[in-house]
Parts: C-alpha cells; structure tokens; sequence
C-alpha cells in the first residue's frame, strides 16, 4: 500500500515538506512523452489494454494458502469487462525452508491461473511483500531469508507502513539486496515460479518484488533515499532476476517496481533494465487521501504524479501498468471526481491498471458481499479495447457523457481487434468506420465484440449510450 504522511512521520525520518508534498508545484510533464511511452503488446503484436484488479489472500497461509480465491473472482471480474487480475503470491508461502518448494502452493497457483484462462483474464504473477516478512508479522520474504543483525523492531498496528522505518526491517532489505546467498535463493524463487506457470495461457507477466524498500542513511530524507536504493540496489536486483528468469521463459513480461515514493510525484532513480520485454510497474497512491483526506483537486497531486511517473518509461521506452490504486474511503465528497480525473490520468499514459483490491466487503473491496460495485467504484468500468489490431491513434473515454472513440490505422497484417462493454442496463450503440470495417458480435448491453477492418485502413469506432430501447449501430 501507500505511504502515508503519519508513517514518515512516527519513524522520525527527515522529510522536508517539500519533499512531502512536492504537488504543490508539479513539474510539467514531457510533451513527448505520450508519444515515446510503448504500448504492451501481444504474441501477435497487437496493443493491449489491461484493465482489472488485485486479487489477494493475506488471511491464509501454509496448507490454507490461496483458499480465499475462488472462480468468483475471475467470473466477475469478467463480467464486468474488466481483463486483469494481479495475484499476489508469497514467497514464505512458497518455500518455507530453505530449499524446499511447495508443491501443493504451486497447484494452487495453477488452479488460480486455470479459473482466470477460462474466463480470459491476463494475469500478473506478484511477489508480494508487506513490512518484508513474516519474521515482522506481515507476510513476503521467508523467516529463513531475514538478516536483522540484532537490530530492534517494535510493531505498530495502528500505522502499519511506520513499520517499514523500523532499523530491524531496513536491515533486512539491505541483507535481500547484498549478500550473495539471498540473492541466489531469490533468483532460484522466481526460476521455480518461470518453469511452473511460464507456460500457462492465463500468465501475462511476473511483478518481481511487491513496493520495494530499503535502508535510510543517517541525516537522508526520503526522496533522496529512495532515488539511492532504486539506482544501487533495485536496479541490480531487477537485472539478476531478469537474467534468472530468462533461463527458464524468454517470452513473459517482465514488470518492475519503484519504491512507493513515487507516489508523492518524486521521479524514480531506476537504472537501465537490460532486457526488452520489461514494463514499469509504479502504484498510485495519495499520503493524504490514505490517511483519511478527500480528494483535492486544486493540490495538483494527479498532474505532479504524471509527470514524474512518466519521465522513466519514456527515456527507456518501456510500456506502463499501475499496479495498485485506489483509496480506502472512496465515498468522501471529492471521491467521484477523483475517479474520473484519476482514471483520465491513467488511461493517457499507460496501457493498464489493476485497482486494490477485488473482494467482497468493505475497505479497499471493489465490491460488496453481493458483487454490486461500492461508491464510485463502478467508475472503474467503462468501454475500452483489450487489443487493437494496429497502430492506435487515440484513445479517450467521455465520462460526463459515457461515450468512448479509438481510432487506429489497421496493421498490415490481417487481425481482429476486441472491445470490451461493461453491463449497463440503457445499452450501448457502437459505430464504425474504415474501409471494409465491420462489428462482429451483438453486446448491446454490455460483453465483447470484435472489429475486423481491411489491413492499413484507418479505423474509428464509437460507443455511446444506447436510447432508450436499447438501439444499437452495428448487426
């Protein structure tokens, strides 16, 4: 999760304000930057577009592990148009001695992938971690894997994220980031994971470490520590997995993280990632609405945030997904324009997103016991294009008047590109145009659709609300 002004706070670490809140005076964001991020691309080359959310069990762990996920899950995530699913897996989880995988953890990562293949929904393998591990009550690295040196640890519950500056779990990072031998059993983590499920049509991409931390040097505020850690210890890292994994899957996505700083607008001091298939997976968390605030618009956070996020993946060319957003109370006054500035913002830069979190209930749940949408979150689902077949020319969604248009020169090479249209009861009316450019399939209130168009065609397709019957354009 975020950072949150009270963790920095408790911890007595020496942040300027600043640094805090450097969205006060965002900077202005590359006028290229649009044009120089890439977008994911499939085996068959065409864009996609992901859209969906985390899907996690933090309550179980050992033989019950992953027992809170169910088919549920991926059926309506899908039938509500959404395409993606972040899985978070623990690495305690998965070998809990050192050396000694779990083959019934494993199955039942296989059976999550199986339920997301069958409702056709990607998903992103996570290495999750909160407060590094359970050797500090949280859950990521293994008991067997944490090196304190000694080093004190008091717990906190009321402010977990203050946990993260405790000496003890700073130590550990530095310990996972230097010493050959964890280094290794990392490495030896993520080739067992690339073996097991590289294969699995469900897999789109593995998440290497979940909100990467690490050691603050006496008299160092936090922007400048995480600019350290990301340029001399993350970049490494993700450079010795990479490698690693490629020795077992060649193809699989690779996503990596930033430190969680980045939400405060700070650019990241992430190096070179030496391997082509590589997307910047940054989260997109407010300290002050995570800590209870409404929304304000006139902050600026959303533009400072843009900026900074983007000045990464368009110097390296890489593509983006967010892997985490959303804030805890989402029915505050301000919450609905938050969602549709936020999800504006998103959709300009990135080719995806998975919200926190997909359950049933109250907090950060998407939806309630009965899987209706909870306030403002329903602003999650709109009309997109999971996969266009070509170059994309424009993408953008009307949320005032619920009405979405991308337009894209057709590729060479035949293809079929997918709308996806979230259930809504009006109906939708989809129109086309481009030479030879058809609709296949009827979804007049909400499912999938197909476009076919004659190869190099400029193609425009349009949803809008349906009237009143529910007319639709298309046969």
């Amino acid at each position: 999760m975020a950072v949150v002004v009270a963790s920095v706070l408790a911890a007595g670490v020496l942040v300027p304000a600043a640094s805090v809140h450097p969205a006060s005076t965002p900077a202005p964001a590359p006028a290229s930057y649009e044009r120089s991020i890439p977008p994911l691309t499939d085996d068959r080359g065409r864009t996609l577009t992901l859209r969906g959310w985390n899907v996690e069990d933090k309550a179980n762990r050992g033989e019950a592990a992953l027992s809170a996920i169910t088919e549920r899950h991926f059926r309506d995530l899908r039938a509500n148009g959404f395409n993606f699913a972040r899985l978070l897996v623990f690495w305690d989880d998965l070998e809990p001695r050192r050396g000694q995988y779990s083959e019934r953890y494993l199955r039942r990562i296989e059976r999550v992938l199986d339920w997301a293949s069958k409702h056709r929904v990607h998903v992103l393998i996570d290495a999750h971690q909160d407060v590094f591990g359970p050797v500090f009550g949280h859950r990521g690295i293994p008991a067997w894997a944490t090196r304190t040196d000694g080093l004190p640890f008091t717990p906190n519950p009321d402010d977990w994220f203050s946990e993260y500056f405790q000496p003890a779990v700073q130590r550990a990072f530095t310990h996972l980031y230097e010493d050959p031998d964890l280094r290794r059993a990392q490495a030896a983590m993520w080739q067992v994971l690339a073996a097991r499920v590289g294969r699995h049509p469900a897999v789109i991409g593995y998440d290497l470490i979940n909100e990467p931390m690490g050691e603050l040097r006496e008299g160092e505020d936090l922007p400048t520590a995480a600019h350290r850690i990301e340029a001399q210890h993350l970049t490494p890292m993700y450079n010795r997995l990479a490698r690693a994994i490629r020795a077992e899957d060649r193809d699989t996505w690779l996503f990596v993280e930033p430190t969680p700083i980045v939400g405060e607008g700070v650019p990241t001091g992430l190096g070179r990632i030496e391997d082509s298939r590589t997307v910047y997976a940054p989260h997109f968390y407010n300290t002050a609405m995570e800590a209870g605030a409404d929304y304000d618009p006139g902050a600026g956070w959303i533009e400072a945030y843009e900026a900074a996020v983007t000045a990464y993946p368009a110097r390296h060319r890489m593509p983006v997904v967010v892997g985490e957003w959303g804030p805890l109370n989402n029915s505050l006054p301000n919450m609905g324009r938050f969602y549709r500035e936020a999800v504006a913002s998103l959709n300009r830069y990135s080719s995806g997103w998975a919200g926190y979190v997909w359950c049933y209930g109250g907090g950060y749940c998407a939806v309630d016991e009965r899987g209706r949408f909870r306030t403002n979150k329903e602003r999650t689902a709109t009309p997109y294009a999971p996969a266009v077949a070509g170059t994309v020319r424009s993408d953008t969604y009307d949320a005032e008047s619920r009405s979405y248009r991308i337009a894209y020169r057709a590729a060479a090479r035949p293809g079929v590109t997918e709308l996806s249209l979230p259930p809504f009861a009006r109906g939708w009316r989809v129109s086309v145009t481009g030479r030879a450019a058809r609709v296949l399939g009827k979804a007049p209130y909400g499912g999938r659709l197909t476009v076919r168009a004659w190869p190099g065609t400029e193609v425009v397709v349009t949803v809008r609300e349906a009237g009143p019957h529910g007319r639709t354009d298309h046969p």
